[in-house]
């Protein structure tokens, strides 16, 4: 049992470093991400506020992966281009462009304030 826990975690780290190595949305989302903790220690923001931008910048980072593992699925069953996998893939992006802007406006409210304080 132990060894199929540990097999897990090391094909899961793989699945991460893939993602990081070969997606471009995964680096730039990465970057993002890092850019957002910066600043959350930079501000030392609050607790509450700390959650807030970790759910954020995990719920946007995993359905990035979330798309990316589809579309690479999806290309795989249809490589030619079919009506119905373009609406899977479009339904998938559009989850991680719905993500990425709520994260946008809550970042906005956290960081906004701190910001202005110093101009």
């Amino acid at each position: 049992m132990k060894q199929k826990t540990g097999r897990s975690f090391i094909t899961a780290f793989s699945g991460l470093c893939y993602f990081f190595l070969h997606e471009k949305n995964g680096r730039i989302q990465a970057i993002i991400c890092v850019c957002t903790l910066i600043l959350a220690v930079l501000f030392n923001i609050s607790s509450l506020k700390w959650i807030a931008v970790l759910l954020c910048s995990g719920s946007v980072l995993c359905l990035e992966m979330l798309n990316s593992a589809l579309e690479k699925l999806a290309d795989i069953v249809e490589p030619a281009f079919h009506p119905h996998i373009k609406i899977l893939k479009d339904v998938a992006a559009g989850g991680v462009l719905l993500a990425s802007i709520i994260s946008a406006i809550i970042g906005t409210i956290i960081f906004l304030p701190e910001i202005l304080r110093y101009l």
